[in-house]
């Protein structure tokens, strides 16, 4: 898959999600198969004036590459100006948000509020493709509500400025996450203009991603919910697409190892109790599915020190182990 003058080795690729796919994540998404991961959305305005936590916003390592660094905001200007300061960091790609339906956003007309007003839309994404030497991207929403169906104007537009890829979420704005993600608006788009079409909504399967890339032919896949607590979907998802074979789900160990190494990354990024309380939540998407996992949830809320939620781990894993298959000398 091309997108512009960058070649991606797959088609399944990390959505950036804000207080989510933070540098941590990205390394460990593109570990297992993710061909392309993108930075949390960045205010422009927020770039421009220095902000502290957008700055931050920025930081990627080359292991994490081929990256998109996303940025959202309302003002053309702003946004190019913004786009020319990330260019000099030499991303592998810029990604505009249309898509963001948190009201924090949209109540400032950023995100997908921008798809109320097309003829704004075309100012920004002209502006900034203009403004710098980078492929750009879009991440959009179906529309704002059910009435103003946008997405095939949006893509025509985005075509007509010389954007690399678009990739549509085919639900509206206001409905946020509710209700199912209509595919067939993604088909429609992909079939109308010549242009990449990355699909999104409702993936949390590699039969998930398999059934959107035949239904709609899209060129690849967005993983975003699908894959918290569950980074073995970019690998399942790439074997399965390859060879129509599905891969076992990982086990207990696999989870806990998994869990540990991601939380060693954010600390190592943060410090030991900033890097305990950023990973809180993913420590809880990792044990969501294992039986029994009420007294680690526990400890996974109360506990600040990484050696006392490593031996929290353990303990689960040896009290979960049949007696038949523990290690003789084992301590509890």
């Amino acid at each position: 898959m091309k997108l512009g003058n960058l070649n991606l080795s797959g088609r399944v690729i990390l959505a950036p999600m804000a207080g989510v796919t933070d540098s941590s994540f990205r390394i460990l998404a593109r570990s297992f198969g993710a061909c392309l991961t993108y930075t949390e959305m960045i205010s422009s305005d927020g770039l421009i004036r220095q902000n502290t936590n957008s700055l931050r916003l920025l930081y990627f390592k080359e292991e994490e590459r081929p990256i998109g660094i996303q940025l959202y905001g309302s003002d053309p200007e702003k946004l190019a100006s913004a786009a020319k300061i990330v260019e000099r960091l030499k991303p592998d790609l810029i990604d505009l948000n249309f898509a963001c339906p948190v009201k924090k956003v949209t109540k400032k007309n950023g995100g997908a509020a921008v798809l109320k007003d097309l003829g704004l839309l075309k100012k920004i994404v002209s502006s900034v493709t203009k403004s710098v030497s980078l492929p750009v991207t879009l991440k959009i929403r179906s529309g704002w509500d059910s009435e103003n169906i946008v997405a095939l104007e949006v893509a025509k537009i985005a075509e007509d400025c010389g954007v690399s890829a678009i990739t549509i979420h085919p639900r509206t704005g206001k409905s946020m996450f509710r209700g199912k993600a209509n595919w067939d608006i993604i088909g429609e788009v992909k079939s109308k203009v010549n242009l990449t079409i990355l699909g999104s909504g409702d993936i949390f399967s590699p039969q998930n991603v398999k059934e959107m890339i035949d239904s709609t032919g899209c060129d690849g896949v967005m993983v975003g919910r699908g894959a918290l607590g569950n980074l073995w979907i970019f690998q399942r998802s790439n074997y399965y697409l390859e060879s129509d074979t599905l891969l076992p789900d990982p086990s207990a160990e696999e989870i806990v190892s998994l869990a540990l190494r991601h939380l060693q990354l954010s600390i190592a990024d943060r410090g030991e109790y900033w890097g305990i309380m950023r990973m809180r939540k993913h420590l809880l998407w990792y044990i969501k599915k294992l039986p029994g996992n009420q007294e680690l949830r526990k400890n996974i809320l109360s506990t600040e020190k990484f050696e006392d939620l490593k031996r929290a781990f353990e303990y689960y894993l040896f009290s979960n182990t049949p007696l038949s298959e523990r290690k003789i000398g084992a301590e509890t």
